[in-house]
């Protein structure tokens, strides 16, 4: 942890060095403050001499009254110069704080994109968003004003020591005499704090997640009422968290009193033994009082130090999450010397490939196909069947455990993934849209577009005429998850922005599914639009969808169990024929079926009547 800590300040070293410069000038200037209170009850009340160095400065037959401006306007120096010190020492211990979170969100986040999506398959977003915002947050207190405190609170320990010492080592150790005890006292409870903070962290992460997934599917929530059942789930996790809080608070509440304690029997201590020496003569009223002010100084940061192993603790579990984070190492493997794809003509081909999103449970079993340039290639089969893990498997988001998945002849293990998927581009069944203007929904495909590339390609997907409808057109704000477009706006905005991508290779996984009739017909035409000369694949639920496709693969429980074109298919009795028998009783007389070629309307899409 210390490492990675180090890690994290190295770019900001010049920074910390005005902050270290900063801290011991405002330590020499803590150690300072009592002597002129010294020199006020000594010299000027007492008429006892000067300390020699001052003596050497002013002269040794300075008047009273003189010493006492000399104190007073030091008094003032002293105040001011540690005020300054305080001041650029806290505001570049924030910069470095801050400076440190931004860099910790942004590697976090980084590292997050680039793991492979059986790792996102495998965690929950709640912990990984309270990891980003609270965690990170955490670590940026304790950077910012934690550190500051215990540096500053060790240094003034150090000086005030070395100077306490110097004064009478015997008064010294008297008053050190209970700190053993606060050390080990301290001690055995930072592993109790540290384990409350832990499930208190935990905790939190839970809640975040409740709420991140009922907001998320609020639309669920309230299409079958379950908001009572929603917040009975946050009200029991809520209610474990305040447990484990106060559980936490309670641990470190220990700390205050048992502190307070122990230092008041210290300073009563030195004070008994020094107001002794003081009536025996043997030491001055001013030097008990310094050394008394040094005392109070110096259990003040030995208090401040005890109680700061919450925020060590917490700043601690903040840093172990990042890390277990950081340390993650799902990402998909990557060659020794990648090939970067330039060109692509949309060759893609399935070398007998298996595959199991957990290894012990294949998914895919031995799949061997090739798809030439230009080719439309459907993909049919029952639900489960291990359609859209073909799709999954072009673009990369998983490796094949055997076999090979090759485009224009290279394995895509041995090409860049950037270049790779900057290749493709999807139409899914549902289009996820952001929080951002439509334009900039569109040009999510392509985020250095103009202007009028995206409106070409709203045109091109039959979105540009609803898109001007809007109440500020392509500004228009749309909300997260698409709100208020309907399903085939939703879908029409997806094809622009797989249009626009201008990519050579096209999958589209049910991109019709759950449409009314008018919105299934604007779609097909920008469908039919964007697959115009790219290696299309269409996986469909619908058959009807792929009847003009140039081969179906048909699987069934993750094997290819036929092949061929639609008559060829639905003339050999097997299970895609078993599949349009079922789907011809339960569709309507006229279905769409995806056709290319030719510019619009019914050149693109035409109707059928079920075999």
């Amino acid at each position: 942890m210390l490492v990675f800590a180090l890690r994290l300040v190295r770019p900001y070293w010049p920074r910390l060095v005005i902050v270290v410069t900063a801290m011991l000038i405002g330590t020499a200037m803590s150690l300072a403050s009592p002597w002129p209170l010294k020199i006020v009850l000594d010299s000027v009340f007492d008429a006892r001499p000067m300390p020699s160095a001052l003596a050497w400065a002013l002269g040794p037959n300075t008047s009273r009254m003189a010493l006492l401006n000399v104190a007073a306007g030091a008094t003032v120096v002293i105040a001011l110069v540690q005020a300054l010190a305080s001041y650029v020492s806290a505001y570049f211990t924030v910069s470095v704080g801050q400076w440190i979170a931004h860099d910790l969100r942004q590697s976090v986040y980084g590292h997050l994109q680039r793991l492979s999506l059986s790792y996102h398959d495998r965690q929950q977003t709640g912990p990984l968003i309270s990891t980003i915002t609270d965690d990170i947050n955490a670590v940026q207190d304790f950077a910012s004003t934690a550190v500051l405190d215990i540096v500053i609170d060790s240094l003034t320990v150090v000086g005030m020591l070395a100077v306490m010492f110097t004064l009478n080592w015997r008064f010294t150790l008297v008053a050190l005499a209970v700190t053993p005890l606060l050390g080990v006292f301290a001690y055995r409870l930072r592993a109790v704090i540290r384990q409350a903070t832990r499930d208190v962290r935990r905790r939190q992460s839970e809640i975040v997640s409740i709420v991140q997934e009922g907001l998320g599917a609020i639309r669920v929530v309230k299409a079958f009422a379950q908001g009572a059942f929603e917040r009975q789930r946050l009200e029991a996790k809520s209610r474990e968290s305040v447990d484990a809080a106060l559980y936490a608070r309670r641990v470190r509440s220990l700390l205050g009193p048992v502190v307070t304690s122990l230092v008041a029997v210290g300073t009563a201590a030195v004070l008994w033994f020094g107001a002794r020496q003081v009536v025996a003569g043997t030491m001055t009223a001013g030097s008990l009082v310094v050394f008394l002010t040094y005392l109070g100084r110096l259990f003040g940061p030995v208090q401040s130090l005890a109680r700061t192993s919450t925020n060590v603790a917490q700043a601690a579990i903040g840093l172990e999450r990042v890390r277990a984070v950081l340390d993650a190492d799902a990402r998909l493997p990557r060659a020794a010397q990648p090939h970067r794809l330039e060109h692509v003509d949309g060759r893609v081909e399935f070398e007998h490939v298996t595959f199991g999103y957990d290894p012990g449970r294949p998914v895919l079993h031995d799949v061997s196909f090739a798809a030439a340039p230009g080719e439309m290639i459907g993909v049919v089969g029952p639900s489960g069947s291990g359609k859209s893990t073909v799709a999954a498997l072009i673009a990369r988001f998983y490796d094949p455990g055997e076999g090979s998945v090759r485009v224009d002849g290279w394995d895509v293990r041995q090409v860049t993934i950037r270049s790779l998927r900057g290749h493709i581009a999807f139409v899914l069944q549902e289009t996820q849209l952001f929080h951002a203007p439509v334009w900039q929904n569109i040009a999510y495909g392509k985020p250095d577009a103009t202007r009028d590339e995206i409106v070409a390609a709203a045109e091109l997907a039959q979105a540009h005429d609803f898109i001007e409808a809007l109440p500020d057109g392509y500004d228009t704000i749309v909300g997260q998850g698409g709100v208020p477009l309907s399903g085939g706006q939703r879908q029409r905005l997806g094809i622009a922005r797989a249009m626009i991508r201008e990519a050579p290779i096209l999958i589209m996984d049910e991109p019709t599914s759950g449409l009314d009739a008018e919105s299934e017909r604007l779609v097909f035409e920008g469908l039919a639009r964007l697959s115009e000369g790219r290696t299309t694949f269409v996986i469909a639920h619908h058959l009807a969808t792929v009847r003009d496709a140039d081969c179906i693969l048909v699987l069934d429980a993750g094997r290819i169990v036929e092949r061929g074109t639609h008559d060829e298919l639905a003339a050999r009795g097997g299970l895609y024929a078993d599949l349009l028998a079922t789907q011809t009783r339960t569709e309507p007389a006229e279905v769409r079926v995806l056709t290319r070629g030719g510019s619009a309307g019914d050149q693109n899409q035409r109707r059928v009547r079920p075999q």
